[in-house]
């Protein structure tokens, strides 16, 4: 054969050669994969580098792109955000593999790299349990660079002097000589590895979290000493698209940073008590909790990221713990009886950060330390074994959930997270309305059409809700009965529809007398505002 025609088989041969070596690339990043969340599971869920590079990333977020994150894909941004990673560690693991056919030691020593990035994030994270946390990236970055350099290996000639093994880039002349057995049994080997580490972590998590699991399944709510009275006949107006009064536990929604949902054994969660103006500090286990007076009240709860009309709303009957007893005991006074500390922060066992005005917290209203929902304990989802809740102010600055710790503080001494991030200190809910029905873009038939939806001011209670057709007057709506003032109300008007295309909005008034103002702002620093409206066409 020519000299010619041996390098154009060389050429033939090389696509394949590359596409075998961006295999192994992703197969070496599979089992570094299976083999950090294996780790993760005997060590620590959180410390595995999805949850650890997830959390990281969310940290360094920029708010504006949280907030369109949260808007576009509610719930499922964390899974979009684990899908992006994955993305990302495909790409690096491929390019990973096709670098290393040329210089071996650094395609092995990229993936070595990448796994001090995950160490770094798990360590930072603000719920790490120390260099532990560590181990599940540096060890399967090592698994992935041994497997890495074994079959990139198994795709290069040997002999000696020809550079490979040395980090020298590789003769190309000795393309055509390539172990085939060797690479089929090594990424054999390598995939069925990886599928036992997966199902070895996944097993592993498993066992960690059933402790949890089970100590929820044991908890038995005691009757509360101050249950909520019974929701008002006609609160719920069972109009069609309008939701029912009271949101299940299920339909609720949930807005938190938590990657991984934590699962915490209530047999040996504890709560701690103390900082500024505690004179007497405590620490508080979850029978503790259960033994003490509860109470039962129908509080609707509104995330800050909720835009006009959006969905980030819901309402429940909770079951929890007077916040404002327990700081007394503690020996708390509110600012303005000379306390010295303004602001409670809340820490989740995720690291989480919440501020709340002390003020707020002692002023009357039922703000919660709620260990029930909904006539259950509460879900894994919304905080179990215990959460916050506090009627009448956003979720941000007040909602706290698996919470461990409760420091009291200043505002001018410490930003907790979402203040960081250039949200605001003070936050209370926002006087808004939402049409549910009709919906946008609907086409309804001419005649009689029943518009209706729901209205909030938590703490201060609605007064009336308006509606209006184009640019006509302001009508206003029926009210549905009055739960409480801390939680949402329906409304409806039966509208005598024209052919054509309308604009309805809504607008409503609290029980200050204050109308929701019609400028719209978006939900960064302190919650969203303006009036809802929906476009439609009647035929």
């Amino acid at each position: 054969m020519s000299e010619s025609e041996k390098n154009t088989a060389r050429e033939l041969r090389r696509p394949a050669r590359t596409a075998l070596s961006a295999l192994s690339g992703a197969l070496a990043g599979c089992a570094a994969l299976a083999v950090a969340e294996a780790v993760a599971g005997a060590v620590r869920v959180q410390a595995g580098p999805l949850v650890a590079v997830g959390g990281a990333a969310i940290d360094r977020t920029p708010t504006a792109v949280k907030d369109w994150a949260i808007r576009t894909f509610g719930s499922d941004d964390k899974l979009v955000l684990r899908l992006g990673i994955l993305a990302v560690l495909a790409l690096f693991a491929l390019a990973s593999g096709v670098a290393a056919l040329r210089f071996r030691r650094a395609g092995a020593a990229g993936v070595l790299v990448f796994g001090v990035v995950g160490a770094a994030a798990a360590t930072g994270r603000p719920d790490s349990a120390g260099v532990g946390d560590a181990l599940p990236s540096l060890c399967g970055a090592a698994v992935g660079a041994v497997v890495l350099y074994v079959l990139v290996g198994r795709l290069t000639h040997r002999s000696p002097g020809s550079g490979f093994g040395t980090g020298q880039a590789n003769d190309a002349s000795t393309e055509g000589n390539w172990d085939r057995r060797g690479f089929v049994v090594a990424a054999g080997i390598t995939a069925v590895a990886s599928v036992g580490a997966g199902l070895l972590g996944r097993a592993l998590a498993g066992a960690r979290g059933r402790g949890a699991v089970a100590s929820r399944a044991a908890v038995r709510l005691p009757a509360p000493g101050s249950p909520a009275r019974a929701v008002p006949r006609g609160a719920g107006l069972r109009i069609a698209g309008v939701g029912p009064f009271m949101t299940r536990n299920s339909d609720f929604y949930r807005v938190d940073t938590a990657l991984v949902v934590p699962k915490v054994d209530a047999t040996t969660w504890r709560l701690r008590i103390h900082g500024k103006g505690v004179r007497r500090p405590v620490v508080l286990g979850y029978d503790d909790l259960l033994r003490r007076e509860l109470i039962e009240r129908d509080i609707t709860l509104t995330c800050v990221s909720n835009e006009v009309g959006g969905p980030y709303v819901g309402n429940a009957r909770w079951t929890g713990v007077r916040l404002a007893d327990l700081l007394a005991e503690c020996g708390v006074r509110p600012p303005s009886a000379g306390g010295p500390a303004d602001q409670l922060v809340a820490r989740s066992v995720d690291g989480m950060t919440i501020g709340s005005p002390v003020e707020d917290l002692v002023d009357g209203r039922d703000a919660l330390l709620a260990v029930g929902m909904n006539g259950e304990p509460l879900p894994f989802d919304h905080g179990f074994p215990v959460r916050m809740v506090v009627p009448g102010l956003y979720g941000y600055v007040s909602a706290c959930k698996w919470i461990e710790d409760i420091e009291l503080t200043t505002f001018a001494s410490y930003d907790p997270y979402w203040v960081k991030r250039g949200w605001a200190r003070r936050a209370p809910v926002k006087t808004q309305s939402r049409i549910d029905t009709p919906k946008p873009f609907a086409r309804p038939a001419a005649g009689t059409v029943m518009v209706a939806g729901v209205a909030w001011a938590q703490h201060r209670g609605i007064d009336t809700v308006e509606v209006r057709v184009d640019d006509g007057p302001w009508q206003q709506a029926r009210l549905a009965a009055e739960d409480s003032r801390d939680t949402w109300r329906q409304w409806s008007l039966p509208w005598a529809a024209a052919k054509g295309t309308h604009t309805l909005t809504v607008r409503a008034t609290d029980r200050t007398g204050r109308t929701q103002t019609g400028e719209r702002t978006r939900t960064v620093p302190d919650g969203a505002s303006g009036w809802h409206s929906v476009v439609v066409t009647v035929e």
